[in-house]
């Protein structure tokens, strides 16, 4: 029979138990409990019995569903994830999740009570955005509460669904806060070029890169002579100066897409400027790659662009934020010209409907514009035939 223990670190508690022997040594597993000495012991119970049962499962767990979240989120989400999701989940675990089905047995929470929450979720003031989040966090940690961890016999989320949704989700100038080229040429007269955020207004005006892309680009992603922009890194901040620079959202983010001589004489001044600042602060420079710096060489960090932006806007008093800029760059290509399929790309979005959606007011402006072009032709044929 193989042997356990439990043992607290840190305000952890983690259980272990001895395996078979290889080349006779000794060999023992070690697994995370969370913060509950009750948890580790039948975490520790059901291994001991797994392991003797060549990984069968004899009886369902009685842990309760706050012991699995907390448990899931420690083992799961901690190690696998993204900073960011890892927050994100963290909150929904706790908002919503434990004061949903906390002190209910994970063995007991049935399709019936999953979807009277998605009901009542349905019927909130939360976005339809926000409810679709809780359902997938619901659905994961369940889902896998059945395979690898078999502690329930079946996935009760399977068999429901979020209720239709009637939310306005039409995308109109106001709410993409768009700005026009007066307005943009009122946001430069106000932001000198020493100013940390002049070079991520420019990048993002010029581009359409999101925030995090833009704090995350380096200059082995600059391609002047072929004219290209290569986005492969996102920048996350977490704290005043934590900061982690990761692979970007989706596959469809990572992209190369073509800048202008605008641009590229901006970022060469810049990339000059940088080799110069480099050496005046000397010793004190702090030296990395990045393209958006502090005259001192630290990077410009995602949450100083949105406290920049946020006075930009109480300074000049209309809409404005930096993701305005991105906004305003894809409707100004539509609106000249540009395809759908060709600003999906420079957007990075995964799905063409999600740039058909979004800029559906440009769509409508197109559509216009193209029976008007019809409309000349059959007014040009009638004038022809009256000859």
């Amino acid at each position: 029979m193989a042997r356990g223990s439990i043992r607290k670190k840190d305000g952890y508690y983690y259980y272990s138990f001895e395996i078979g022997r290889k080349d006779g040594k000794r060999r023992r597993v070690e697994r995370s409990a969370g913060t509950s000495k009750q948890t580790a012991e039948k975490l520790l119970r059901r291994a001991l019995s797994e392991y003797e049962s060549g990984g069968k499962v004899p009886v369902e767990s009685n842990m309760s569903a706050d012991e699995y979240f907390k448990f899931w989120y420690e083992n799961y989400v901690l190690t696998n994830l993204k900073k960011n999701t890892q927050k994100n989940y963290l909150g929904i675990i706790n908002v919503h999740l434990i004061p949903a089905f906390g002190i209910y047995p994970l063995k007991n929470i049935s399709p019936a009570m999953i979807q009277d929450y998605l009901n009542q979720l349905g019927n909130s003031q939360l976005s339809k955005h926000t409810c679709e989040i809780i359902q997938t966090v619901l659905r994961k940690s369940l889902k896998m509460a059945v395979f690898p961890y078999q502690l329930i016999k079946d996935n009760p989320t399977i068999y429901t669904q979020l209720p239709t949704y009637n939310q306005d989700r039409t995308y109109t100038r106001q709410k993409l806060k768009l700005i026009s080229m007066d307005q943009f040429e009122q946001i430069m007269d106000i932001t000198p070029q020493a100013n940390p955020i002049w070079l991520p207004i420019q990048i993002s005006f010029n581009t359409g890169l999101r925030r995090g892309e833009v704090c995350g680009l380096q200059w082995d992603c600059i391609d002047f002579d072929k004219q290209t922009l290569q986005v492969k890194r996102n920048m996350q901040q977490f704290g005043h100066n934590d900061y982690e620079v990761e692979a970007p959202k989706s596959q469809a983010s990572y992209r190369t897409i073509m800048i202008g001589q605008t641009l590229i004489n901006i970022l060469k001044d810049v990339k000059k400027h940088q080799m110069v600042e480099r050496l005046r602060y000397g010793k004190y420079y702090t030296d990395s790659n990045f393209v958006c710096t502090h005259e001192n060489g630290k990077p410009v960090l995602p949450n100083s662009i949105k406290y920049y932006c946020s006075e930009i806007q109480k300074k000049l008093g209309f809409p404005f934020s930096f993701h305005s800029l991105r906004h305003t760059h894809a409707t100004l290509l539509l609106e000249n010209g540009a395809t759908m399929k060709e600003v999906q790309h420079r957007l990075g979005h995964a799905k063409i409907t999600t740039t058909m959606d979004t800029y559906a007011h440009v769509t409508k402006k197109m559509q216009t514009d193209t029976i008007d072009i019809f409309e000349k032709m059959m007014q040009k044929r009638e004038l022809l035939g009256h000859e």
